[in-house]
């Protein structure tokens, strides 16, 4: 029944059916807290605090098709966080004699911690992959387009002439800056491991596991901070994710940077797609998106789909990366409510950056290019379009004081008469030796365009 559903991305077109969406979704971080649970045991079993057959027990209950999810969520409200029921149905999961090893020792943060991290890691490699299309697909046209002179735009009115190649290559610049910052943040990962207060007490509270006819002590208490470190060591082993110098319950760095990576791919996203949005205007229409989207009541209309989901995300990031930065605020050694505000903030973050670096990657690989609409609009201003380049070289002719005189009744005239500038300028006298056709032709100003469209193409 069509009741039963609470979220079926019907009012998120933006990530729905994204590989992100299945990514971060309930089942994706009951797995992750599962991974975690499981992992924590493995990680005990290998430093002597568990027996390996615990380990192995544990490790093969956690499978998340025997959870019920949405009963977890309803549980969830008694204590505040879906960890505590989770860890009562685990353990009356696993025979009697591994139970003792479910989540001992360790906090109900410790695996929500980790298990947003390893969501945000898996997320990540997707974004990471839908990133590397993007700007490959932004690199062939930069390539292609590199002498593609097109109107420059400055406060929504044509500026100087510039080229579309320039303009992807500086697209691309910015997906690789949002490339390399997710990388960043990807590689430092951390597990959560600390216990109630952050000082591991627990795990050297309990004796050692005999083993191989050992006692299976390492010679340490865990006072002195040897076995916790080890712990900590083989548990983020066990997840592939990074050992903390110190367990972050209210250091919340990890979180921080991730939320300034996430929003910044979604604004370098949204720069693209903006761009497409006004350049794919009917009256502009120097841009098409390779398979737009229809109209519920206007048949001809080919909405560019992929760069308005796109900007949406984009506009969406920075409150939910605000949220995030918001929950550093976190006080004691465990916080009430700071944590708590972060999971929905985060998970949405993971999504919508996710589906746009999905749609951005579609958009880019399939946009048209029309460099005959370029080219006709370089001539709607009739040549003012390169008025500054004018101004530069009759100022060495005439002065700059009559340079300026002269083309500043030339652009009336051009613009009262419907006339060229090249037109106007030639029955000046004084400009006769000038050949006025090639000053004012807009494909011959295009700069260093060319010059940077090379070298922004060798960033890798």
């Amino acid at each position: 029944m069509s009741g039963e559903v609470t979220d079926a991305g019907l009012l998120s077109p933006g990530r729905a059916g994204s590989p992100a969406e299945a990514a971060t979704g309930d089942t994706a971080f009951l797995r992750a807290m599962l991974d975690a649970e499981s992992a924590l045991t493995r990680a005990q079993a290998a430093v002597g605090l568990a027996p390996a057959q615990a380990a192995t027990a544990v490790s093969a209950a956690a499978d998340a098709d025997r959870f019920d999810v949405r009963d977890l969520a309803l549980r969830a409200r008694a204590g505040g966080n879906p960890v505590i029921p989770l860890v009562a149905d685990l353990t009356a999961a696993v025979p009697a004699d591994a139970a003792p090893y479910v989540h001992r020792g360790a906090t109900s943060q410790d695996i929500m911690d980790t298990a947003m991290m390893l969501v945000a890691r898996r997320t990540l490699d997707l974004i990471l992959a839908d990133l590397t299309r993007t700007e490959a697909a932004l690199a062939r046209l930069a390539a292609e387009h590199r002498d593609t002179a097109m109107p420059g735009r400055t406060l929504t009115q044509h500026a100087v002439p510039t080229t579309f190649g320039l303009k992807a290559a500086g697209w691309r610049s910015v997906v690789l800056d949002a490339r390399d910052r997710v990388r960043r943040v990807r590689e430092s990962l951390p597990a959560q491991l600390g216990g109630a207060a952050g000082t591991l007490a627990a795990f050297g509270a309990y004796p050692s596991v005999p083993a191989d006819g050992s006692d299976g002590s390492d010679g340490s208490d865990g006072s002195d901070g040897t076995l916790g470190e080890r712990l900590v060591s083989a548990y983020a082993r066990e997840l592939g994710l990074v050992a903390p110098v110190l367990p972050w319950h209210t250091l919340r760095t990890p979180i921080a940077d991730l939320a300034a990576a996430l929003a910044f791919t979604a604004g370098a996203l949204g720069k693209v797609a903006v761009d497409v949005l006004t350049l794919s205007r009917t009256e502009i229409a120097e841009l098409v998106e390779g398979a737009g989207g229809g109209s519920s009541a206007m048949p001809h209309k080919a909405n560019p789909v992929r760069s308005t989901l796109v900007v949406a995300a984009a506009r969406r990031a920075p409150a939910l990366a605000a949220t995030l930065h918001a929950s550093m605020v976190a006080e004691d050694e465990r916080p009430a409510g700071a944590w708590h505000a972060e999971w929905e903030a985060l998970r949405d973050l993971l999504r919508i950056a996710g589906g746009a670096s999905h749609h951005a990657a579609e958009l880019a690989g399939n946009l048209r290019v029309r460099p005959e609409a370029m080219l006709e609009h370089l001539g709607l201003t009739h040549g003012l379009i390169v008025s500054e380049r004018l101004t530069a070289e009759l100022t060495p002719l005439l002065g700059r004081a009559r340079a300026k005189e002269l083309l500043t009744t030339a652009a009336r005239r051009t613009r009262d008469e419907g006339r060229s500038l090249a037109e106007v300028l030639a029955e000046e006298p004084d400009l006769a030796a000038v050949d006025l056709t090639e000053l004012t032709d807009p494909t011959r100003y295009t700069g260093s365009a060319g010059t940077l469209t090379d070298r922004a193409l060798e960033r890798r």
